[in-house]
């Protein structure tokens, strides 16, 4: 586990502050095939391996929302919280997948703080970028902006 984030103090104080980076983690086509099963998306360039090299992908490609869909684990390994009542998932900006995934690609996720601001009930929202790289890749696979509002212990 990375960092821990005592109280929505501390994660207001971070702007501007890089939160840290996950492991790596491999994304093997048995997965992007059980992420097609699950959202019913079994689109060729995912699941079809060799029309994905004929039609010259070099293979198949992971779902963007796949990718995104792995930020809540790996982002677990770059921080948590404590001291804290509650974090909400308030929604996502700026979404960009620029690299494609493909099967035995390893990527991992660097989280950097960008902005906080007061809400309602005494809660933080904090604005955090994403950047998902693909080892080995100039290019990242995603880059996001989150968006989650953390709020203090009941009193």
């Amino acid at each position: 586990m990375g960092r821990t984030i005592r109280g929505i103090a501390e994660f207001r104080s971070l702007v501007g502050s890089e939160l840290g980076t996950s492991e790596w983690f491999e994304i093997t086509q048995e997965r992007i095939d059980a992420f097609a099963d699950v959202t019913e998306d079994w689109q060729w360039i995912h699941v079809d391996p060799e029309r994905a090299r004929a039609e010259g992908l070099g293979g198949t490609v992971a779902h963007g929302f796949l990718t995104l869909s792995l930020m809540p684990r790996l982002s677990a390994q770059v921080f948590e919280f404590a001291e804290v009542g509650r974090a909400v998932n308030y929604g996502l900006d700026k979404v960009r997948f620029p690299a494609p995934v493909h099967p035995g690609d390893r990527i991992r996720l660097t989280a950097t703080m960008l902005e906080a601001s007061d809400v309602d009930g005494g809660g933080v929202l904090g604005r955090v970028s994403y950047v998902v790289e693909i080892e080995g890749r100039e290019r990242p696979a995603a880059v996001t902006q989150t968006l989650m509002v953390v709020y203090p212990e009941p009193a």
